[in-house]
């Protein structure tokens, strides 16, 4: 039997276990969202030395913000807390 996927995948409950809070997931995946944005901004100008990619599979409706979420999921980034 395969696994449907809901309305949200990958799964809140997943997300939220790789953050402190929701606040925290939210940026984290915010931040990675953008470079990822770069990134296909920079894919189209013919200049790719400056960002990263999708780490994860995509399919091409999807969203940046979608993308970075399935990277969290997957762990397939890390956090870096700054320093005060």
């Amino acid at each position: 039997m395969s696994e449907k996927l809901g309305i949200v995948s990958p799964a809140i409950d997943v997300l939220l276990s790789k953050a402190e809070s929701k606040y925290e997931l939210v940026i984290f995946a915010s931040k990675r969202a953008r470079q990822i944005n770069d990134y296909y901004s920079a894919l189209q100008e013919g200049s790719l030395f400056n960002n990263v990619g999708p780490l994860v599979d995509t399919t091409v409706d999807e969203k940046p913000l979608t993308i970075a979420m399935h990277e969290i999921a997957e762990d397939k980034l890390e956090k870096h807390k700054i320093e005060d």
